[in-house]
């Protein structure tokens, strides 16, 4: 049976993003049992929920996707609590720094942010850019750019936004000025290229690997 090793909420609500309609968010990791991993029928890498709104990785899975730097795998680590957190979960948050390197940082916070300057995009021109989605794209591509660069200078990931208007405001002057995006990704551009990072230019696998190999070992059935 599989067990939760960490879990919290994340999203617009850990941000200080969220309204009155905002639906929270929840991610964690999950072990299935060890011998279950091996068989013909392995248990489902990913379990998503909705109503409460909820995403499972399994270990092994999000390692790899915190490995990429991957921002919404890799904000679980930097929460400031957690809703269920058992001690190989502490372990886990402890090792945070192992996932990071420079370049995967740098590659996949610019990535996601351009993503929602590609959907924006897409609702200019098919016709849906008055929607309230783009207000939250918007507001979206701005964070993960400050968030990244943050963690990027740092080595330290900020989930808490410390001005939160500035991002709803960003939002509704790009429902009115689409170019007022392009302008700020291509500036976000330049500063990452500009900045130094404390970040190594690889993760360190090994840790990962032996806190994988821990769970491994702990949820093994024979």
């Amino acid at each position: 049976m599989s067990e939760i090793l960490l879990r919290g909420v994340v999203g617009s609500t850990a941000y200080g993003l969220a309204g009155p309609g905002s639906d929270i968010d929840r991610l964690g990791v999950f072990a299935a049992p060890t011998a279950a991993l091996l068989g013909f029928h392995p248990p489902r890498e990913s379990v998503v929920s909705h109503d409460p709104d909820l995403t499972l990785h399994e270990a092994g899975k999000y390692c790899r996707l915190a490995l990429s730097a991957n921002p919404t795998a890799i904000e679980l680590l930097w929460l400031e609590s957690y809703e269920i957190a058992t001690p190989l979960g502490e372990a886990l948050v402890g090792i945070r720094s192992a996932f990071l390197s420079g370049p995967r940082v740098s590659d996949a916070f610019l990535g996601y942010a351009s993503q929602q300057l590609t959907r924006l995009a897409h609702k200019r021109r098919t016709g849906n850019w008055i929607d309230r989605r783009v207000d939250k794209h918007a507001r979206h591509m701005l964070r993960l750019i400050d968030q990244g660069l943050a963690l990027y200078e740092t080595g330290v990931l900020p989930i808490r936004l410390a001005d939160p208007e500035r991002y709803h405001e960003f939002g509704r002057r790009v429902a009115e000025d689409p170019a007022a995006a392009e302008t700020v990704l291509a500036d976000a551009r330049e500063r990452f290229a500009a900045a130094r990072t404390v970040l190594p230019d690889g993760p360190d696998e090994a840790t990962v690997e032996r806190w994988l190999l821990d769970v491994r070992r702990h949820y093994w059935e024979s």
